[in-house]
């Protein structure tokens, strides 16, 4: 089974090739080759899937070796694949949502005239994502990371005609070079420290590295999770990357790019439980970002921003699992795979949305859609329910063990994690009601298009329900299947190890007190938006909110310290080189010239001053050998 693997990733590759490279001829069955090939590869990944359960828990993992890429004397770097429990959790989640999305694109891009090479730009999506979670060392892996990165820039700006979309494209391509450099630092340390980037030597060796080394890598691997999967301080990007059509925002944010932080530091866990230090970072990320999202997520009206901020706040309470090691790792991935369900279902639901309401996406113009659109209010209630906990979908055990594992931490770090977590909960619960108010209940506030043309809200075709439908699915009983017998847990352990830590509270009292800030949460919200009437045009708000509106000032930021302090060091770079480099150089120059112009005046042509000097240097050297004899 293991010649299958290669296949997961050569059949989306395929379709990005054919339909990149094949023509108008291909528009009219374009987007169904690119699903049809997108399914292929969760067949293949289900065919696989169903082969590892008949192994054994220490027998699952798979290796495809293809060939060697750089075979130099000390320097070997192979393209490989492992297929493990933990690779193998990715593949069913990128191929079967990323295919759901497909589907869905289908009907939400249907008079596109160029979505013969959006479906290519999703393939080579798919194709990326599961190059970098099969590889088996760091370096074929950096290949798919940088393929991500090239694909996200293809689809946020997809539609470059608008400055909006091509401005957000450059900024998610640039923001994440930043973090792609923390990567290519860490695999070049590696190698200068094992000698090799293979997973399995170096995680191998870690045991007998300093912890220097490995706090060294560890940092540099949080700074390119910090990148793609948008935390704190690298994740201005997100926000402005909605600017992409609806399906890229549920890929990038359910099933591919956004994860792809959370797999590296869980795939490199035995660094991290070497290095204390870089261990404790990741969760101060984790723990910060998923309060900011959560904020940022308050106070936008866009339906797709409020999204893309809790995008930002659930990734954070993943990175903060994966930060609290063998207590973690599980539950990241468990929170992960859920989060794939219910966020992609999410934003599928607000596409649909905007579907019927002339592409508006400002919350405060929506209200009463409930009546309008019975199916997508139905399945993005379902997976509004998930995201906040409510007991019995999948949020609510997936998200709980994060709280859970958090106060098992142990000592203050616990307390505070564990409380932190809780404020999160809270948060998520007020402004997905409030996404929910704002949409589907209260009285209609519609308003008129640019083109003075009332909206006529709709339910949408079917090729956009039907994924919705299953994704709902997924969001109602994938936590609690995952749950039983721990069943999750014993699934990934031999990858990720887990250790159940030393709680002070009890499992009982931690879903108590998550219920108690879910329901003051969800009040709060309902009180605010549910029994007042909601204004079209936002109010002013306080200084909080104005920041929050404002992305908590990350842009400000950016602009004042990197682009200014940019433009200044530039300036002082330029000024350096017009005052001293170019001083030198042009003094240099003026010297030698200067000098050179004296002594042309001793070249005169006449051979009585030839003379003259030949006379004066032989009295010169007379004179001067008889007084060193005279000495």
């Amino acid at each position: 089974m293991e010649n299958l693997i290669a296949l997961l990733v050569a059949a989306p590759l395929l379709g990005a090739a054919v339909l990149l490279c094949g023509g108008r001829r291909l528009d009219r069955v374009g987007h169904w080759l690119g699903t049809l090939l997108s399914a292929a590869s969760f067949v293949i990944g289900l065919a696989l899937f169903t082969d590892m359960l008949g192994k054994g828990a220490e027998e699952r993992s798979l290796h495809q070796h293809l060939f060697s890429w750089i075979p130099v004397e000390g320097f070997k770097a192979d393209v490989a694949f492992q297929l493990d429990q933990l690779s193998m959790t990715f593949v069913l989640l990128i191929s079967g949502v990323g295919t759901l999305i497909h589907l869905y694109s289908i009907g939400y891009m249907e008079h596109d005239e160029r979505r013969r090479r959006f479906f290519g730009y999703l393939n080579l999506f798919l194709a990326a994502m599961l190059l970098l979670v099969l590889a088996d060392n760091y370096l074929l892996l950096y290949v798919g990371w940088e393929g991500v990165g090239l694909a996200s820039y293809l689809l946020i700006g997809f539609w470059q005609h608008k400055p909006s979309a091509a401005t957000a494209a450059k900024k998610a391509f640039l923001v994440n070079r930043v973090g792609d450099m923390g990567l290519s630092i860490a695999i070049m340390l590696m190698f200068t420290t094992f000698g090799t980037f293979a997973f399995g030597p170096v995680l191998e060796a870690t045991g007998e590295t300093s912890e220097g080394k490995l706090t060294a890598i560890g940092l540099m691997l949080l700074l390119a999770a910090c990148g793609k999967s948008a935390q704190v301080p690298l994740q201005s990007w997100l926000g402005d990357a909605m600017e992409g059509p609806t399906p890229v925002s549920a890929l990038i944010h359910a099933a591919t790019m956004v994860t792809a932080g959370v797999y590296l530091i869980v795939r490199s866990g035995a660094i991290f439980n070497g290095a204390p230090d870089a261990q404790l970072a990741v969760t101060v990320v984790g723990a910060v970002t998923l309060l900011f999202g959560a904020i940022v997520g308050c106070a936008k009206d866009d339906i797709k921003k409020a999204l893309a901020g809790s995008t930002m706040s659930q990734i954070g309470y993943m990175i903060l699992a994966a930060g609290l090691g063998p207590i973690g790792y599980v539950f990241a991935i468990m929170h992960l795979v859920t989060h794939g369900f219910f966020k992609a279902g999410l934003f599928l639901g607000a596409g649909s949305v905007m579907h019927g309401m002339n592409d508006e996406v400002d919350m405060r113009k929506y209200g009463g859609l409930r009546k309008y659109m019975p199916v997508t209010f139905v399945t993005f209630g379902l997976g509004y329910l998930a995201i906040i906990g409510f007991p019995g979908l999948s949020g609510f055990f997936s998200k709980d063990k994060i709280i859970e594992a958090a106060f098992a931490k142990g000592g203050t770090e616990g307390w505070i994690l564990g409380s932190v977590a809780l404020l999160g909960a809270a948060i998520t619960a007020y402004y997905m009601t409030r996404v929910m108010l704002l949409t589907f209940f209260g009285e209609k506030r519609w308003q008129p298009d640019a083109q003075g043309e009332l909206p006529h809200p709709h339910e949408s075709p079917k090729s956009m329900t039907i994924p919705m439908i299953l994704l709902a699915v997924g969001s109602v009983f994938a936590g609690g299947f995952f749950s039983i017998g721990d069943r999750f847990m014993h699934w990934l352990e031999p990858v990720t190890h887990h250790d159940h830590g030393d709680s002070p509270l009890s499992a009982a009292t931690v879903t108590g007190a998550t219920m108690v800030v879910l329901v003051i949460g969800v009040s709060l919200a309902w009180v605010q938006y549910g029994r007042r009437p909601v204004p079209v045009v936002a109010p002013r708000g306080s200084l909080l909110t104005r920041a929050a509106r404002r992305d908590l000032l990350q842009d400000d930021f950016n602009h004042v310290v990197l682009v200014r302090g940019g433009e200044h060091l530039t300036r002082s770079l330029v000024y350096v080189d017009h005052t001293l480099v170019d001083g030198v150089v042009n003094g240099t120059a003026a010297s030698v010239g200067g000098l050179s112009g004296r002594l042309r005046k001793l070249q005169n042509g006449y051979a009585r001053s030839y003379a003259v000097s030949m006379f004066g240097g032989a009295a010169v050297l007379i004179v001067a050998t008889l007084l060193m004899r005279a000495v």
